[in-house]
């Protein structure tokens, strides 16, 4: 049986007076048969080759003055009508096509895992999606208080870009809530005497050299097995590295006496990275800890994780009083006394300078 559809107004009135809508306003129509929304709004989109009009449905009103304020507020702040069929997943696809290639890898890597565990949003369509199913996401997840904030900033971010894309009209991502985090960090310094039990055994046992690598540079576990050769300046000691932020991002590292003839030692020239697999070829951070920093941990009775090298290297810097901004620059901090990233031959000294009190 075919709708029937009756035109209600293409009138507005102001100040008292009935007054036409200009050509283009939209429409409102009542649908026939017993509906919970009946009033249907229709925006023109365009015109065919034939100079047909095109339209769009705005949305449908369960009475004729929802229907007209509709209208009218649509009018006021026209916005893009194929925004109500686009995903949750569809979004996240446009943002990345933007975002990613601005962006540090550990960042990428970040949003797409934050991506993965909302799920339940994927094919939801995303004006639809309500403060209750954002934070349903956060609620439900069973992972650490940092997970959760990184999820948080992925729906910041998606928010961000409809909202300068006037895909929605408002963003509900600022009303999530995280919970307390009641995690203290499970962070901790190599002490002393394990620091020496590693120097003690770095010739008896393979991999403790990348250890004290980490150790005595600052790096990030993930920056370590992205480290290559040609970024490498023995004579000089230092290596250009890291990444994740932009301050982080392609830094200059100075290498300490202690570890020199690790850097040099570990070089290859035939190699294009410092760290390998045994096929000679770049490793990928998951092997380099499951194949290599759980085998000398468990080698040497130790129970720490990759990070917690970084995490000594600050506090050996901070005990030895080095240079705060030579801190800041070694482990790609971001500070607002450093301007720009060029090193010049006077900045590597004072790196070189810093890093040597240890």
């Amino acid at each position: 049986m075919p709708i029937e559809i009756t035109l209600v107004t293409t009138t507005t009135i102001k100040d008292g007076m009935i007054m036409k809508n200009p050509n283009g306003y939209g429409s409102i129509f009542k649908l026939s048969g017993k509906r919970r929304k009946p009033f249907a709004v229709r925006i023109t989109t365009g015109w065919d080759n034939n100079g047909k009009q095109k339209f769009e449905y705005l949305g449908y009103y369960t009475s004729r003055q929802e229907a007209m304020i509709a209208l009218a507020d649509y009018n006021s702040n026209p916005y893009d009508l194929s925004a109500g069929k686009i995903t949750f997943a569809e979004i996240f696809e446009r943002f990345s096509k933007e975002k990613f290639p601005k962006v540090s890898k550990s960042n990428v890597l970040g949003y797409t895992a934050s991506f993965k565990k909302a799920e339940a949003l994927h094919n939801m369509k995303f004006v639809n999606i309500k403060k209750s199913h954002l934070q349903s996401v956060i609620d439900n997840c069973e992972r650490s208080h940092g997970t959760k904030r990184k999820i948080k900033v992925l729906f910041n971010q998606l928010y961000k870009y409809a909202m300068e894309n006037d895909l929605i009209q408002k963003d509900y991502s600022r009303f999530v809530e995280l919970p307390k985090n009641d995690s203290k960090s499970s962070r901790k310094p190599f002490s002393i005497d394990e620091i020496d039990k590693l120097w003690n055994n770095v010739h008896r046992l393979d991999d403790i050299d990348t250890v004290l690598i980490m150790i005595y540079t600052g790096l990030r576990p993930g920056e370590l097995v992205e480290v290559k050769n040609t970024n490498i300046y023995l004579e000089e000691r230092y290596f250009r590295g890291g990444f994740k932020t932009e301050a982080g991002t392609n830094r200059v590292v100075p290498i300490h006496k202690k570890i020199h003839s690790l850097f040099d030692a570990r070089m290859d020239p035939k190699n294009e990275y410092l760290i390998v697999n045994h096929e000679g070829n770049k490793m990928s951070y998951y092997t380099y800890y499951h194949e290599r920093w759980k085998k000398v941990m468990e080698q040497l009775e130790m129970n720490h994780k990759p990070h917690d090298c970084r995490h000594t290297f600050a506090t050996l810097m901070d005990n030895v009083d080095a240079n705060k901004l030579s801190i800041k620059r070694i482990m790609g901090h971001a500070s607002k006394d450093i301007t720009d990233k060029v090193y010049t031959h006077k900045d590597i000294e004072q790196l070189l300078i810093a890093i040597d009190k240890l």
